[in-house]
C-alpha cells in the first residue's frame, strides 16, 4: 500500500505529568539508573492545561499510560510494554491530535521518548480519566473507573521546612524532557487491572514533573 504521510501542523502543549511506580523513593530511573528491582511497572498520567494542535484546542484533556520494562530504559533496549487511555471527552479531532502528539508521531520530546523506549503496545481505549494536582503540589491523583487508581502525597521528612517541597532540577533522566523541576512524593495508592497489567501497592516512588512541548520540530 502507498500513501501520503499526514502534514503535521504547528502545535504546543503544556501541563502536569506524574507517575507512580514500583521503585523505592526516589525512583532511580529519573537519575538514568536501573530501577530498584531490576524491572519496573507503573502509571504515567498527563493533564494538558493549555494545548493546541493546529486549530484544535486540547485544554483540559488527559492521557494515561500503564507500562512495564526491564533494565535501565535510558541505555538498554529491554522488554517494554504499554497501554494507553485517552480522555473520553475528546472529540474526533482532539483524539487524533492526542494520538499524534503522545504517540510520538508529531515530533518534539514524545518522539524522542518513543524512539528510546520502543516497545510493544498492548492496546488503547477511550475512558473517563479523573486527574487532580493540588495547587501547592501537596498531592496528585488520577483514576480510570474500575481499571486504574494512582495517587501520591509530596515527600517530606524531619528536616523539610513546613510547606516546602522536595524537588530536583536537571534530572539526567527526566521523563518530560530537559529543564523541568521534579517534585518527589510517595504513593498512597497504585492499582491497575487493565490490558493484562495487574498490581496493587502503596508507599513506593512517585514524582510530579511539568511538561512543555512544541512541534513538529
Amino acid at each position: 500500500m502507498t500513501g501520503t504521510a499526514p502534514t503535521i501542523p504547528s502545535w504546543h502543549v503544556s501541563g502536569d505529568w506524574f507517575d507512580t511506580c514500583r521503585c523505592d523513593v526516589p525512583c532511580p530511573c529519573s537519575f538514568a539508573q536501573p530501577p530498584t528491582y531490576g524491572e519496573c511497572d507503573g502509571v504515567l498520567a498527563w493533564h494538558v492545561r493549555e494545548g493546541r494542535y493546529g486549530d484544535v484546542r486540547l485544554d483540559g484533556l488527559n492521557v494515561l499510560m500503564v507500562a512495564s520494562f526491564v533494565g535501565n530504559i535510558w541505555t538498554e533496549h529491554s522488554d517494554a510494554y504499554g497501554a494507553v487511555f485517552l480522555d473520553e471527552r475528546a472529540d474526533d479531532g482532539q483524539r487524533e491530535a492526542l494520538q499524534m502528539i503522545f504517540g510520538g508521531q508529531a515530533g518534539s520530546w514524545p518522539q524522542q521518548m518513543f524512539t528510546m523506549f520502543a516497545g510493544e503496545m498492548k492496546g488503547m481505549d477511550v475512558a473517563s480519566i479523573a486527574f487532580e494536582v493540588d495547587d501547592d503540589l501537596g498531592s496528585w491523583r488520577v483514576s480510570v473507573p474500575d481499571k486504574v487508581e494512582a495517587g501520591a502525597t509530596a515527600l517530606t521528612g524531619p528536616t523539610t521546612p513546613e510547606g516546602a517541597r522536595v524537588q530536583t532540577t536537571n534530572l539526567p533522566g527526566s521523563e518530560t524532557g530537559p529543564g523541568q523541576v521534579a517534585t518527589w512524593g510517595r504513593s498512597t495508592t497504585d492499582r491497575v487491572d487493565a490490558f493484562g497489567f495487574q498490581w496493587s501497592r502503596e508507599g513506593q516512588s512517585s514524582k510530579h514533573i511539568p511538561f512543555d512541548w512544541s512541534g513538529p520540530d
